[in-house]
């Protein structure tokens, strides 16, 4: 998966990505995007998360550096 999606892009064609998202929305739509404790932890502790594929080659470069890649979590 390279991203957050609004439903799972392989059971529903008309899934769409999303670029960025906040924790209050994962939790409010249910979305299943890791597990829930490690998840809350980074949302307590304000801590941003970067859901992208990462054997995709060249995007763990691209997301060290700043470039956007997949979704961002926060605030």
């Amino acid at each position: 998966m390279d991203g957050i999606y609004t439903a799972d892009p392989e059971k529903n064609p008309s899934a769409t990505k999303y670029d960025t998202i906040s924790f209050k929305e994962c939790i409010d739509k249910n979305l299943k995007i890791m597990d829930m404790t490690a998840f809350t932890l980074c949302m307590e502790n304000k801590l941003p998360i970067i859901v992208f594929d990462m054997n995709k080659p060249g995007n763990l470069l691209k997301v060290v550096n700043g470039e956007k890649v997949g979704t961002l979590v926060n605030g």
